[in-house]
């Protein structure tokens, strides 16, 4: 069974994926702290596991390099789970934006195979890469404040800035040593997007601005909504304490 995209068997397990998270949640809501950080924890390493079987299932290992947003979640996660540190947290509410658009714009995977290894260690360390995040919050494990949405975005746009110039000293190393994939084609990596689009939102963005690195920057837009209703509680209740001062 082929997963497809936007199909009943995409869609279903779109839906036991949201299940998964769901059920995590009812699963630890009553749990110790202790409890919820050793299971969260443990799961947190599943997208690692997945950087590691990409880099050696492939055989192509530059073009597997965990350089992508879902790998540097994944890299970052179990950190945040174990420190529960804020700023990283916050910044990881953003970064799991990345684990939904891949699960739901899954274009380049559409053809993996449900009962198979690829699809596994790609649906699943996605899910929790989504669920993770965001259950950290709900679990009470640490604290939403509107005083890191500048480091969200600061931390983002120059991790993206560094990927750009590794994606960049990449391709002019294939380039120059003449570097083939599995296809003989010369390998040009596309970490976080920068040189190209890959999907139809991407392309979007590249029609109006056409331009390699730039066009990325109307994710602004957005990243600005969705930080909006993420943070909308705390924008609210700035408003009222700002009032009650007047």
């Amino acid at each position: 069974m082929v997963w497809g995209t936007f199909g009943i068997c995409h869609i279903a397990t779109l839906l036991f994926g949201a299940g998964i998270i769901v059920g995590l949640y009812f699963l630890l809501r009553n749990k110790s702290t202790k409890v919820k950080t050793i299971v969260l924890g443990i799961l947190s390493f599943s997208g690692i596991a997945a950087i590691i079987f990409n880099l050696v299932a492939w055989g192509s290992p530059i073009e597997y390099l965990p350089f992508h947003l879902c790998s540097l979640n994944a890299l970052a996660l179990p950190v945040a789970v174990f420190t529960r540190n804020k700023v990283l947290n916050n910044l990881l509410l953003l970064w799991s934006v990345g684990a939904f658009c891949a699960l739901v714009l899954n274009f380049a995977q559409a053809d993996f195979k449900i009962f198979s290894f690829t699809f596994a260690f790609y649906f699943f360390p996605h899910v929790l890469e989504l669920g993770i995040p965001i259950l950290m919050f709900l679990l009470k494990m640490t604290k939403k404040e509107l005083k890191y949405v500048l480091s969200t975005v600061g931390i983002t746009f120059s991790v993206y800035t560094v990927v750009h110039f590794i994606n960049v000293a990449i391709n002019a190393y294939t380039q120059k040593n003449g570097i083939l994939d599995s296809a003989g084609n010369i390998i040009k990596v596309n970490y976080m997007y920068s040189i190209e689009p890959e999907n139809p939102l991407l392309d979007l963005f590249y029609k109006i601005i056409p331009h390699s690195y730039w066009y990325m920057y109307l994710c602004v837009i957005v990243i600005a909504v969705f930080l909006f209703f993420v943070y909308l509680d705390n924008i609210i209740s700035l408003i009222k304490k700002a009032k009650k001062k007047i």
